[in-house]
């Protein structure tokens, strides 16, 4: 029986980035099914709901997600949708590969990176934000418990020794925030000690940011929590050439979200100019989730070959052509 993938189109240049997606997927031989749900600012506007109960529904019973950017009005009482649906399908684990690829104008060529990110807790938690009475003082709470710590880590462990990766880097600020970031330190290192095949490093957040960008290529996965994880996986995005060329996954014990990390670009939707390699990693990674191995090396040779050649590639990576031109030109190698 072929596999029902629930797919969020998104909002602005995300239909036209995951139609890219989708094509590849096809002409690769994927038999899946897909089942088309609303959310973001798309879904507000045509369902009064940034999430609609559809939309849920179709992911607890399919399990998997292939999704566009999506869209958050901002300052509105929303909270973030990604969010929103990383607690609520508790997606613990955000792994977020960072890549070089010959033919981009990054600044490194040899970065190899995946960040895993804790995805749940942390000052992301939601716990505690208020504001006082006379606007003067904001709170906001984190939040760290041994077993989320233990989960994530336990999971950037056994990523690791799957893809064969050497050396783990926890990366915390235990010096300062002796609670909640000590708390996470302290599990991680139990963790790591069934992990004896596996070199744990430990480093300081601040020093991390600092050697990212003097010696990308000493690091192998980095293990963190929310908040820090948000800001490293952007910043190791840059050290490849920016969210375009990076995917994103988000993964719990039962559900699944894959995604383009980038936003939305309401700027240039429509208009076909728009770089899908984001959105087609994130097939690439969805593709590993579900043990289509031989698949996924296969559109990563594809889209690695289409770049370092030039062939019809988007502005930002040095061409003229647009999304279905760059589409096209994948699929060609596949």
């Amino acid at each position: 029986m072929p596999k029902v993938i629930t797919v969020i189109e998104g909002d602005g240049i995300g239909p036209s980035v995951v139609a890219a997606a989708i094509q590849v997927l096809e002409k690769v031989g994927c038999d899946y099914t897909y089942v088309f749900a609303d959310a973001g600012a798309t879904a507000l506007e045509k369902r009064g709901s940034l999430i609609p109960e559809a939309t849920i529904n179709a992911i607890e019973k399919h399990k998997i997600v292939l999704k566009g950017p999506l869209t958050t009005p901002i300052g509105t009482g929303f909270t973030s949708v990604n969010v929103s649906l990383r607690q609520m399908f508790n997606l613990y684990a955000n792994v977020r590969p960072a890549l070089s690829f010959e033919g981009t104008a990054a600044r490194y060529e040899n970065v190899d990176i995946i960040t895993v990110r804790e995805n749940t807790e942390g000052m992301y938690s939601g716990i505690g934000q208020q504001l006082s009475d006379d606007g003067e003082v904001a709170e906001a709470t984190s939040r760290i418990t041994r077993d989320g710590a233990r989960k994530i880590a336990t999971f950037a462990y056994e990523l690791a020794r799957k893809e064969g990766r050497k050396k783990v880097t926890i990366v915390h600020k235990a010096n300062i925030l002796k609670s909640t970031s000590g708390l996470f330190l302290r599990t991680a290192r139990e963790v790591a000690e069934a992990y004896s095949d596996i070199e744990t490093q430990e480093m300081i957040v601040d020093n991390t940011c600092m050697q990212l960008v003097m010696n990308p290529e000493q690091f192998d996965v980095i293990l963190t929590t929310n908040l820090f994880g948000d800001i490293i996986s952007d910043l190791c995005a840059g050290l490849v050439g920016g969210l375009g060329l990076v995917p994103g996954a988000n993964i719990g014990k039962d559900y699944a979200i894959f995604e383009a990390v980038h936003g939305s670009a309401p700027d240039i939707a429509g208009k076909d100019i728009a770089n899908p390699t984001s959105m087609i990693l994130a097939a690439v990674q969805m593709l590993q989730y579900l043990g289509e191995l031989e698949k996924a090396e296969r559109v990563l040779a594809a889209l690695r070959d289409t770049i370092k050649s030039g062939d019809r590639t988007t502005r930002d990576l040095g061409g003229s052509h647009g999304t279905e031109e760059f589409t096209q030109a994948v699929l060609s190698r596949l």
